[in-house]
């Protein structure tokens, strides 16, 4: 399986690359310590003397220019990872899901970089990263049908099935998930995702029991 970006959405955004991340996982609640990492992520934003100067990140402002050469507007459809740091300067906390959810949840917020990620079971044939088409669409995840159409998306052989909005019921992990693909979306350059590839591989191998793991930077 090799993932790449179309040409067209480079065109667009010069800049943009990914970190992959695969592993071979295995899928429960939480531990107490990734628990406690997670509160910490949330204090580390809470006691700044002004929590919001985090949406203006150069990530989260890379990510909205991203959206905007594509054509859909960032105010509307946020990153993930700009809607996460927005929960938590709300006070709703990140969610807990399950360990891996719940690791690239962690990893987004710490990198100001929105994340996919996808069981590979479900995955069919290669990867291409592009914008949507016209009447695009599918069921992200715990939402309404996403209009995809100028949105970045992830395609297998079988069509869209993630952006860094949200991702899709089709390829979302689960208890059952055995194999993980993890994708963190940069729109500013490559300069920074190697440490976030190493840094969502130790945690998956700490507390999620990840094994076989590779990392790709794609640019």
């Amino acid at each position: 399986m090799a993932v790449t970006i179309d040409r067209d959405l480079k065109a667009k955004c010069p800049r943009t690359a990914l970190g992959c991340v695969t592993a071979r996982v295995e899928v429960a609640e939480s531990s107490a310590e990734l628990m406690a990492n997670l509160q910490a992520c949330e204090q580390s934003i809470l006691k700044l003397p002004e929590p919001r100067t985090v949406l203006e990140s150069p990530q989260i402002l890379a990510t909205r220019a991203g959206y905007k050469a594509l054509g859909k507007d960032p105010a509307r459809y946020r990153g993930s990872a700009e809607a996460l740091v927005r929960r938590v300067i709300a006070g709703k906390g990140l969610p807990r899901v399950n360990t891996v959810v719940d690791i690239i949840n962690l990893v987004s917020v710490e990198s100001r970089l929105s994340i996919g990620l996808y069981d590979l079971a479900n995955v069919r044939g290669d990867i291409v990263f592009r914008a949507g088409r016209a009447r695009e669409t599918y069921k992200g995840i715990g939402k309404y049908d996403l209009n995809l159409e100028d949105l970045p998306v992830f395609c297998d052989s079988l069509g869209p099935h993630g952006s860094p909005t949200s991702d899709s019921e089709r390829t979302m992990v689960t208890n059952e998930t055995r194999q993980v693909l993890g994708i963190i979306i940069s729109f500013g350059g490559k300069d920074g995702l190697e440490r976030w590839t190493e840094r969502t591989a130790e945690l998956l191998r700490i507390h999620a029991q990840g094994r076989d793991i590779e990392t790709e930077l794609v640019a």
